[in-house]
């Protein structure tokens, strides 16, 4: 008979435990996002005693973001923007110019995007104009984006007589004409285009597809999944209605702020079109909500490196299945969530009350540490997607397909998203393949996110490892972006190559790509053959699992796009629990990969059972 130790051992969770794990899951976040800012490079010089040297990490704090674009530094001497916009003396053209280079300061600082206030100044001071100075204000920032090659969108207006997108001002508190636009520069080529990628989550059901489908399109479903048919892939898809591949969607706006769709109504637009057409580009990866297809979704959210998560939640179903699961995984990759609760057409008014509550609890909780937003109007849109880069808010939309009630402010929230995510274009070149394909007349083609550094078509690069870890040489032939033609491609931005004298059956999904050492780039990989590795150290965190784990336990693990089953070879302690934070060192059953110190790593067995970081690489006993 087993002893009341070895049953304490395997009793399931009780409810304080599992708040344990929840809160030590946030933490657990925001102490991965520390450690990846010391993610080395795999090339790396050694020092005396052979342990590779790095500078302390630089603590990033969300909340101080917010605090930093107020600009208090006092370090230069104010110029009211009063003074700029309005200025008619003889120091006209000097204010003029020095209005100029702050925009201008300001779209490289968001990748070509910038919001502008007109009866504000930086500081929050009210400038009080008139409606004559108000035009008069509107003309000269009119003639300076001329220059710039820039254009304008007004998102609101306070006070403005007939302006269409006034929010009206009932507390008084502002005085004069007030206004918020978006200055968004014109691209020169692809590689100017800002680039967004969303993946889309939720549980089975929850109108995920259909969503994208009424976004991208223009059109209204007709409850019946009319819109959804465009963004499936197989046949067994449009027959079930459920998806269960990573399916992909992209959503165009222009520089003045609206959604790039065909004059013909019904009429899809081509990936190429939108491009072309396209000053700022949301890439959608749709996911599948099924459990059955938790291994794909899983797959497709840590391969595609989105900056936002998109959680979709049906109204009349509330926060069930397997929407748990994905917020969890979201939180775990920290990337700032925005969720749509959808269906509220078709729902109860005190359905749909008990959703959100049980939405606002969840967020609250100490696992999530949100801070949940009612997006009811216009003004709260605009605010909250300005401010957007602090990971602690989250967005809640109501909306719904059929009616199309709200949709207007969810393609509003998507067009002034800021650019998010932090890329080193100088470091060496790394690419993750996350798909493959083989294209007739052009050969074998993968698919993929530019994790750093910068690549030419026609340079040298290794593609692998293999099942013995070996790498091979072959050239970009050609590189594509959202099935458009281009020169070169930088980190953070999502490309296609093909690749020359490499059969389909060679790549696989979670090969890397690296540039090889030539005169043409110096600073390509050291050796002709880079490391891989079988065994390496992680901290982990265990989320949820029955019993306990000890050494020989096997899981699912998944890190970027590499998915193998990996078996634990050592333990810092005895056994693990949940909620425990422990130093474990694993072993790849199939092959070896290619990892460097500081990669993410989640590893499941049917549900998801915990989340990590790489320590080390390799494995001394």
């Amino acid at each position: 008979m087993a002893t009341r130790a070895e049953r304490y051992k395997q009793a399931p969770q009780t409810t304080q435990e599992r708040r344990a794990g929840e809160s030590a899951l946030s933490d657990f976040a925001d102490y991965v996002e520390k450690q990846q800012a010391l993610r080395k490079a795999p090339i790396v010089s050694a020092s005396a005693n052979g342990s590779a040297k790095s500078a302390p990490p630089k603590q990033e704090h969300a909340e101080l973001d917010i605090l930093d674009t107020l600009d208090l530094a006092d370090d230069k001497p104010k110029v009211r923007l009063k003074h700029l916009l309005l200025d008619d003396s003889e120091t006209k053209d000097d204010s003029t110019r020095q209005l100029r280079d702050i925009i201008h300061d300001r779209l490289d600082e968001g990748h070509g995007e910038c919001l502008f206030d007109v009866g504000l100044e930086d500081n929050g001071d009210g400038q009080v104009l008139t409606q004559p100075e108000w035009d008069a204000a509107l003309a000269r920032l009119q003639d300076v984006l001329g220059k710039l090659k820039a254009d304008l969108r007004t998102l609101m207006t306070k006070n403005v007589p007939d302006s269409s997108v006034d929010v009206g001002n009932e507390l008084k508190k502002e005085r004069g004409c007030i206004g918020k636009f978006l200055i968004r520069r014109k691209p020169l080529e692809m590689d100017d285009t800002i680039e967004t990628r969303i993946a889309v989550v939720g549980n089975v059901d929850a109108g995920k597809s259909t969503l994208l489908g009424v976004l991208v399109k223009g059109g209204l479903d007709d409850g019946r999944g009319k819109m959804r048919v465009n963004l499936f892939r197989h046949k067994h898809e449009i027959e079930s209605g459920r998806t269960s591949s990573v399916g992909m969607e992209i959503m165009g706006f222009d520089t003045k702020g609206e959604v790039v769709v065909s004059n013909v109504p019904g009429r899809k637009l081509s990936w190429e079109e939108i491009g072309k057409r396209s000053a700022k580009v949301i890439s959608f990866t749709d996911l599948a909500g099924h459990e059955r297809y938790l291994r794909t979704t899983v797959f497709g959210l840590l391969s595609s490196e989105p900056n936002y998560c998109l959680l979709m939640v049906a109204a009349n179903n509330g926060l069930i299945g397997m929407s748990k699961e994905h917020l969890g995984i979201a939180l775990a990759l920290n990337v700032p969530v925005m969720v749509v609760v959808t269906k509220i057409d078709i729902c109860p008014p005190q359905i749909l009350n008990q959703t959100l509550t049980q939405l606002t609890k969840i967020l609250k909780s100490p696992g999530a540490r949100k801070i949940p937003i009612f997006i009811k109007n216009r003004e709260d849109c605009i605010n909250t997607a300005t401010q957007f880069v602090s990971q602690r808010i989250c967005p809640i939309f109501q909306v719904s397909n059929v009616t199309g009630e709200s949709l207007d402010l969810v393609r509003e929230f998507l067009n002034i998203l800021p650019h998010h995510g932090k890329y080193d274009v100088d470091a060496p070149f790394e690419f993750h393949v996350n798909d493959t394909f083989s294209v007739p007349f052009v050969g074998t083609v993968v698919s993929g996110v530019v994790k750093s550094g910068l690549v030419h078509a026609g340079d040298t690069v290794l593609v692998g490892p293999d099942s013995l870890g070996q790498f091979t040489t072959t050239t970009i032939r050609s590189i594509e972006r959202k099935r458009i033609p281009v020169p070169a491609c930088s980190a953070g931005q999502s490309a296609s190559f093909a690749l020359r004298r490499v059969r389909r059956k060679d790549v696989r999904k979670g090969m890397v790509v690296l540039l090889a050492r030539s005169d043409a780039n110096p600073n390509g990989a050291l050796v002709s053959q880079p490391r891989v590795h079988r065994e390496f150290v992680a901290e982990v965190l265990i989320l949820s699992h029955a019993t306990t784990i000890r050494t020989k336990y096997q899981a699912m693990l998944h890190v970027g796009p590499v998915s193998q089953t990996c078996a634990i070879i050592d333990i810092d302690r005895a056994y693990i629990r949940t909620g425990d934070r422990a130093t474990v060192a694993f072993r790849f059953v199939q092959r070896p990969e290619f990892l460097a110190v500081g990669d993410r790593i989640l590893f499941r067995e049917g549900r998801t059972k915990g989340l990590g970081i790489v320590k080390e690489v390799g494995y001394d006993a």
